[in-house]
């Protein structure tokens, strides 16, 4: 796997157009079982074809029960500057329900190491809506976020996925369903207690210190171009055409390894659905959606267009105008992709 990924970032040398590299993201599966050799040599393949010195964010997804102390040391010795652990919840109850691996002493454990080992910058994901956590276990959660002096995180309500354990679980009667009125309603809390606990919600799932806000995921929203390597990984040219790998491992590994070929798939993004990519993103954001830049982008019309379709949800006080800028209300990030989709244009 490793020798066809720095094959392909070699294949894919072209992609960014000799753009320097400002973010490394290491997600998806479980990379946190990677050694430190291992993660170097990416790194370095990376270095090989793409400037790397202006680095500001280098992140590793990370299992709490993965980061012990010998393991956080060799990682000392890599570009690696942020951890994104995925906590889950602090609760063990919770963290049982989920069909976790690790514990809650575990995800404890896990923070207190990274920072004892020097490795400050951290992002770690919490649910909330899980059944039998009551508003009162939430914010312990959220309380325990802030004595941990945990400078980002992120906050997603709970989904069941098909074909995994919970979704078994459920439907045969052995764990309680989830409840959408207590997921809308911790979300409010979560709204409620950021200022308080000095967290700013600078988009609908992502709160952070004052500009402690993640790179990555920032350049993202802003319709940055990015490159993905890897068995499933996405890639943008930042202007209309995005592109996806075979998920599948074998096939991803052969075709390249044997054949010398890189398998994926590709689309062509109309104007009208670029448009509406941007409207959905910059609305999740505290920055909000920019008139300016869909009037530079697609033309004042289509500015004008997008600012009168706003006003019902001005009127809703979901959405409120700043300048030239659309931005959600508390209430209105109950119904974020409610709003995006009725801004969205059909055609241009």
């Amino acid at each position: 796997m490793l020798q066809a990924m720095m094959q392909e970032i070699e294949m894919q040398r072209d992609y960014l157009q000799g753009a320097a590299i400002e973010t490394i993201y290491f997600g998806g599966g479980t990379p946190s079982l990677l050694s430190a050799d291992e993660i170097n040599r990416l790194i370095d393949a990376i270095g090989k074809y793409h400037t790397i010195n202006e680095l500001k964010e280098c992140t590793l997804e990370a299992n709490p029960d993965d980061l012990d102390k010998t393991y956080l040391r060799s990682l000392r010795t890599t570009p690696i500057s942020r951890f994104s652990i995925g906590i889950q919840s602090f609760r063990e109850q919770d963290l049982l329900y989920m069909k976790r691996a690790h514990t809650a002493q575990q995800a404890d454990a896990a923070i207190k190491a990274s920072q004892d080992a020097g490795f400050e910058q951290l992002t770690i994901d919490l649910i909330y809506g899980v059944p039998g956590m009551d508003d009162a276990a939430w914010k312990q959660n959220l309380a325990k976020v802030a004595a941990l002096h945990i400078p980002h995180f992120s906050a997603y309500a709970l989904t069941v996925e098909d074909k995994t354990a919970l979704q078994y679980a459920i439907a045969h009667k052995n764990a309680a369903p989830v409840d959408a009125s207590q997921s809308a309603a911790q979300f409010e809390l979560l709204m409620e207690a950021a200022p308080a606990m000095g967290y700013e919600h600078y988009e609908i799932s992502n709160l952070a210190r004052p500009g402690q806000y993640a790179i990555h995921n920032t350049n993202y929203w802003r319709g940055l171009p990015y490159l993905g390597i890897g068995p499933s990984a996405h890639s943008f040219d930042g202007a209309s055409r995005r592109r996806w790998n075979v998920s599948n491992n074998a096939r991803y590994t052969q075709n390249i390894l044997r054949e010398g070929r890189l398998d994926f798939e590709e689309e062509i993004l109309r104007p009208h659905e670029h448009l509406n990519e941007y409207i959905m993103t910059s609305l999740r954001t505290m920055w909000g959606c920019d008139l300016d830049v869909v009037a530079q982008k697609w033309g004042s019309s289509v500015a004008t267009i997008v600012e009168k379709s706003s006003h019902l949800f001005q009127e809703k006080k979901w959405l409120w105008q700043d300048g030239r800028k659309l931005l959600l209300t508390a209430a209105g990030k109950l119904f974020a992709d409610r709003v995006a989709s009725e801004l969205f244009l059909m055609e241009l």
